[in-house]
């Protein structure tokens, strides 16, 4: 558990202001670990089953203080005594701190994958949007580059970087249709569900300059939607790759992975259920030229 991160953290409750809702059954949702603290006073507590039947019963103090309580685990407060002053505290892993506390998108799943294969460094978020993978990055050693077009997303990025005194996030606005130009070096660049919102002109320039831009040994990330015959592409995306064309521009990098598989938008067709299409994902290093 020394991994996890307090998110949120509840006022102090007495006897008479604990939420009636936690003396009923409950649980925390997926991803979320619950702590009680007990300043003062006792508490007695019940962890529960799936129907409500009590599976075990413990009496918590300042000397006996609660476990963690697992994510989607069933319990409630049975009694407390009359002098109980206690505090909830939520945690998460780090990957999750700030989906959770900021009510970010979580860290890209491709993101979190690449992560074994980065060493940290120089890394460059392009179009970071409210800053999920380059707030993760910043976790994980990464000095960040978080460029994107719209201020609103970057404002609120920068709220999260001074909320959190963070270090080494510099944000650029930058519109990539305009100038696809990359000054500098980076041992990773991501571009995540990016590219098919460009205009289609400039993503063969930005990978090329993602290219140039990544040093030897570093990784270029890619995941952008495709245009195929069994799921054509959005017809409001300006770009999307062909069967076989993003890893083709690859050719000399060491592809780490590449695939083509199906996955869902965020948005829903008529019925209501998530539109399927087909991503090309790259995980590519680059290599020292043989020549």
């Amino acid at each position: 558990m020394q991994d996890l991160i307090c998110y949120k953290e509840l006022p102090v409750w007495t006897a008479q202001t604990i939420p009636q809702g936690f003396k009923k059954q409950h649980n925390t949702k997926a991803g979320t670990w619950a702590k009680l603290k007990i300043y003062q006073g006792e508490l007695k507590f019940a962890f529960l089953d799936d129907a409500g039947q009590v599976q075990s019963e413990h009496l918590f103090t300042p000397e006996q203080q609660p476990p963690f309580i697992e994510p989607q685990a069933w319990h409630k407060i049975v009694s407390t005594s009359d002098d109980i002053e206690c505090q909830l505290q939520f945690y998460c892993t780090p990957q999750d701190y700030f989906y959770q506390k900021y009510q970010l998108s979580p860290t890209h799943s491709e993101i979190l994958a690449a992560a074994p294969y980065l060493q940290g460094g120089h890394a460059l978020d392009v179009g970071c949007g409210q800053g999920r993978n380059s707030l993760y990055l910043s976790q994980q050693g990464f000095e960040v580059d978080a460029w994107d077009v719209n201020a609103n997303s970057l404002q609120k990025l920068q709220q999260i970087i001074d909320a959190e005194g963070i270090q080494k996030i510099y944000l650029q606005q930058r519109d990539l249709n305009a100038d696809p130009s990359i000054i500098g070096t980076y041992d990773f660049i991501c571009c995540t569900v990016v590219m098919m919102f460009l205009q289609a002109p400039t993503v063969k320039p930005l990978i090329a300059q993602m290219q140039q831009a990544t040093n030897v040994n570093g990784f270029n990330l890619i995941v952008c939607a495709m245009d195929t015959p069994d799921l054509p592409v959005q017809s409001d995306f300006p770009f999307a790759f062909k069967t076989g064309e993003l890893s083709a521009l690859y050719e000399g990098w060491n592809i780490v992975k590449y695939n083509e598989n199906v996955g869902e938008l965020h948005r829903v067709d008529a019925e209501g259920n998530r539109i399927k299409q087909h991503f090309a994902t790259l995980l590519a290093q680059r290599v020292k030229s043989k020549n």
